[in-house]
């Protein structure tokens, strides 16, 4: 799961990044995460990519907050 990097020095791919909501930033910023893609891996190739993340790997990968908002 390689990402293609051949156009991430061209600030004009980043546009959008200006009407992201925060969401969208986030998940811009975890999918370029070795490590976040590293553990996705592992999850398709156990199978299990489709089942919702235990509570404690949500807040690994910040998605859910640690307290109340």
């Amino acid at each position: 799961m390689k990402p293609n990097t051949s156009r991430w020095g061209d600030d004009n791919s980043y546009d959008f990044f200006d009407s992201l909501p925060i969401e969208g930033l986030a998940w811009e910023c975890l999918r370029r995460s070795n490590s976040y893609q590293r553990h996705y891996l592992a999850l398709v190739r156990s199978g299990a990519e489709t089942k919702p993340f235990p509570t404690e790997v949500q807040r690994r990968w910040g998605l859910r907050f640690r307290g109340p908002a």
